[in-house]
């Protein structure tokens, strides 16, 4: 990941860039989690009397948008390709945990800790239908991906071991587990097993990052052929629903707990991303565009987890100037929908402004007095002091972190 910090701000750290760094890795971290967002933002029906739904209940037939906007397999399978390269860079166990987990849980703790102080704050009895109550419940919905992704940093490292002893094989043995998992659940009408899948659905994607990170996943077409194949079928012939998102009331969802079909859904998304690998990756070489995603990655999971509360602040404050809140996919909502959604870019970009410094890393401690720029004999049974680098290359070297 990039990061960024007092005296190595974007532009340095993407003219420091090294020439062997995968920059279209980057682009795809960014770049999912946008469109994350932007479906959050897309999806939300809130009508007049403050009644928070969701657009894909009200027109079914846009649930097929789902299988190009469902896109967190492709976070996912991006942190596994980081997960590798930075185990073997720092291949302690608790460097590495230590290493991944402390830029995700700063700002995720200062989100958590800002929004119990407003829960106490504004919660009274009987608003929990109303936008206030199911505010309270719905900008916590990000923390699931926490969660998930923290139980990837910890189970990584032996999963890198089963990866380099049997490659192919150790995905294979998580999507059959989930397999298994969802025969279970609905042939064997076993209770909770469905659960186990989302360990197993989620790392079986995340194994696939081992594997690019190996160069050794290949073949993205078929891939893609299988995976997409693989979710039609579920959804045609098995009990899976057409919705790669979760829907209020439905009996079973793809995402809670996670089943085989999003699993295929997520393998032949991997395979699209990279079959798109060559025009990313010119794209991304482009030094303008490359600043982008530098910029974008130092802020990234503060916008993340603010982006809910924004669009609902956009929504309470519409409600509050008595601006007309349309039924929900008719013609006046589709036509005030960019103005809703740049209106939450912009309480987005603010809240950003107020909190992204918790995506900063902790300041180095002090260090004692630099030696000196003209290398002498050292102390006795140390090697010799070697030149420190110029400040700024320094500064960057410390923010830069593996992708």
């Amino acid at each position: 990941m990039l990061r960024t910090g007092t005296g190595s701000g974007p532009r340095d750290l993407a003219a420091a860039t090294p020439a062997t760094r995968d920059r279209y890795v980057d682009l795809l971290r960014v770049a999912s989690l946008a469109v994350v967002v932007l479906g959050h933002w897309l999806m939300a029906a809130v009508t007049a009397d403050g009644k928070v739904g969701n657009l894909l209940a009200v027109v079914p037939a846009l649930q097929v948008l789902t299988w190009g906007l469902q896109v967190m397999p492709v976070f996912f399978f991006v942190g596994g390709f980081a997960h590798a390269l930075s185990y073997r860079s720092r291949p302690g166990y608790a460097a590495f945990v230590r290493g991944r987990v402390r830029r995700l849980l700063r700002p995720t703790v200062l989100f958590a800790g800002v929004w119990g102080v407003a829960a106490l704050a504004v919660r009274s009895p009987g608003d929990g239908d109303g936008l206030t109550g199911t505010a309270l419940r719905l900008v916590t919905q990000p923390l699931w991906f926490v969660g998930v992704y923290l139980a990837m940093v910890a189970l990584a490292p032996p999963l890198l071991r089963l990866h380099r002893r049997w490659g192919w094989g150790a995905f294979a043995a998580l999507a059959g587990g989930a397999a298994a998992v969802d025969l279970l659940r609905f042939a064997g009408d076993v209770p909770y097993v469905g659960f186990l899948n989302f360990a197993l659905v989620w790392l079986a994607v995340h194994q696939l990052g081992f594997l690019r990170a190996d160069g050794r996943l290949g073949a993205p077409r078929a891939l893609a052929s299988a995976g997409l194949a693989g979710a039609v079928a579920l959804v045609a012939l098995g009990p899976y629903p057409l919705s790669m998102v979760g829907m209020p009331g439905e009996e079973v969802s793809n995402m809670a707990p996670p089943t085989l079909a999003l699993l295929c859904h997520g393998v032949w998304l991997v395979g699209a991303v990279e079959l798109l690998r060559g025009p990313g990756t010119r794209l991304v070489a482009r030094a303008r565009v490359w600043w982008v995603v530098v910029a974008a990655n130092g802020i990234a999971m503060t916008a993340f987890l603010w982006h809910l509360t924004a669009m609902l602040g956009v929504y309470g404050a519409m409600l509050a100037l008595g601006v007309p809140l349309p039924e929900p996919a008719s013609g006046a909502w589709w036509a005030q929908l960019p103005v809703r959604v740049v209106s939450a870019a912009a309480v987005t970009a603010l809240l950003v402004r107020l909190f992204h410094r918790a995506e900063r890393p902790a300041r180095p401690r002090a260090r004692g007095a630099a030696p000196s720029p003209a290398p002498g004999p050292g102390p006795v049974g140390r090697p010799r002091p070697r030149p420190r680098p110029p400040t700024t290359v320094r500064r960057c070297r410390r923010r830069w972190v593996s992708p």
